[in-house]
């Protein structure tokens, strides 16, 4: 299918040179943002549902809904365009719309701060089968262009600075002009979402399911989620995205949740038949667009080409990572930032502007991440059928991947048991959840003082191991997983 062209609509893009002019011109860009990457997915949902071909018969009246900005207005001396599109997608922390019960409820008392909660580029690439999602955190050390400020009036020269201070003291564009600056990739569209659209969104899509291996708690937003598989509404949803005080991470913590959420979110909106249900599409889009700001270029069209072009968007699809950190510290009348590392930031963006990927793409059938290696994990197994040699077959495979067995299954007291169980002391829940990874469709049970040996107990399903391995920090320099990887198996 033909790449769309890039929306002739900007009045801040430049002409074309001769040199690059023979080059196919990418299409426009659709993708999430906020604080809680989950704005970021929620624009996101908006471009993948407009691949469901519905076109513009849907769409046509949700153009006149999206508020508009000119981010890129007399902008100079911007980055050189590469291939494939870059959307900077910004959350703020409006919530005008929210009423006062769920703003008690989910913890968003306070005035707005009118700056960004969560800053993302998305690159989407120019064959349209790849996307890749680069957190920037919002306390990382910048130095702004001059400008002029828009509270005040006042003109600024080029000043220190935490980088989602650029959105209070110059709105989108000075965010823009900051984030170029700072990564020399230009940015193609502009889209900024709010608290509202976010809930909006994961509530019309039907909720979002997460899983964690650990307890989840966090006192300032009101997260407490126990270990496990949750469905997730918008308001909860909110307040998983927003956490940053449930361990010592903080900022770093909560873009990996936000990375995992929007995961979730994208296996949510192609797997649930949203694609395929007209009046759902225009429902979600609809939830999306009420909150949503972009730049002038970024309309029906837009998402309608970029959406077909896009059909076969998945998790595997997506890569995530975070600007790599060089160092952490306080600079005085700026407070406690986070300074990139200068020589692998710049090989990230420098990957960003050739449109290349940032991970090592696995093979088909390549094992599936888990939180606890099993070559950690002691495991009894157990035969709970009547099928002979069932037990030794088991406890054969999950050896060959790497899981200390007893290498002496036995046959369990019921003979009948139809769903294989894995049987846990709840002190080693993970470790359990690692060894289910493995037993698709397997079911745990909890059984306190059984220990640290762990019990599979193999049911008439039984039909392979799947192979798995110790999460990473991610793959290669840049710390990149896939939306597969951190997505619930």
């Amino acid at each position: 299918m033909p790449t769309p062209p890039r929306s002739s609509r900007s009045t801040a893009a430049p002409q074309p040179s001769p040199a690059r002019a023979s080059r196919r011109p990418a299409p426009p860009v659709r993708r999430r943002k906020p604080r809680w990457g989950l704005r970021v997915v929620t624009t996101l949902s908006v471009v993948v549902l407009a691949s469901a071909g519905i076109g513009h018969a849907v769409m046509a009246g949700l153009d006149a809904d999206i508020a508009r900005v000119d981010p890129f207005k007399d902008m100079k001396n911007r980055p050189q365009a590469g291939h494939g599109m870059n959307v900077l997608l910004v959350g703020t922390d409006g919530r005008e719309k929210i009423g006062k019960e769920e703003r008690r409820k989910y913890r968003l008392g306070g005035a707005p701060c009118n700056c960004t909660d969560t800053m993302m580029i998305v690159h989407v690439s120019e064959d349209r089968e790849r996307a890749s999602v680069v957190s920037l955190p919002r306390d990382s050390y910048a130095v702004m262009p001059a400008h002029v400020d828009r509270t005040t009036g006042r003109r600024h020269s080029g000043h220190p600075i935490k980088l989602n201070a650029a959105y209070a003291e110059g709105g989108p564009q000075l965010t823009v002009r900051t984030v170029e600056s700072m990564t020399k990739v230009k940015i193609d569209h502009y889209l900024e979402v709010d608290f509202t659209s976010f809930m909006r969104t994961v509530d019309v899509v039907g909720g979002v399911k997460i899983c964690t291996a650990n307890p989840l708690k966090d006192s300032y937003t009101g997260l407490d989620l126990p270990a496990g598989r949750h469905t997730l509404a918008g308001g909860q949803a909110l307040q998983y995205v927003r956490a940053r005080h449930i361990d010592g991470a903080s900022d770093l913590g909560r873009m990996k949740r936000q990375q995992r959420f929007m995961a979730a979110l994208m296996e949510r909106i192609t797997s649930s038949g949203i694609l395929l249900n007209p009046m759902k599409f225009r429902d979600v889009t609809r939830a999306v667009l009420g909150s949503v700001r972009a730049d002038k270029g970024f309309g029906t069209d837009e998402m309608l080409g970029l959406g077909r072009a896009m059909r076969n968007f998945s998790p595997s699809s997506s890569e995530f990572t975070t600007v790599p950190i060089g160092r952490m510290g306080y600079v005085k009348g700026v407070g406690s930032t986070l300074k990139w590392d200068p020589v692998k930031a710049e090989r990230l963006f420098h990957a960003l502007r050739e449109d290349q990927p940032l991970s090592v793409r696995r093979p088909r059938g390549a094992a599936r991440i888990v939180s606890v290696a099993p070559q950690q994990i002691r495991v009894q197994v157990e035969n709970g059928t009547r099928t002979p040699g069932l037990g030794r077959r088991v406890d054969a495979a999950l050896a060959s991947t790497g899981f200390r067995t007893t290498r002496a299954p036995v046959n369990a007291a019921a003979g009948d048991v139809k769903r294989t169980i894995v049987a846990y002391d709840p002190r080693w829940d993970r470790s359990a959840k690692s060894l289910a990874t493995a037993l698709p469709g397997s079911e745990l049970r909890p059984v306190n003082g059984l220990g640290a040996t762990l019990k599979v107990i193999a049911g008439t399903d039984f039909e392979r191991v799947r192979k798995v391995r110790a999460e990473d920090p991610g793959q290669g320099e840049f710390g990149v997983v896939r939306g597969d990887e951190v997505a619930c198996s």
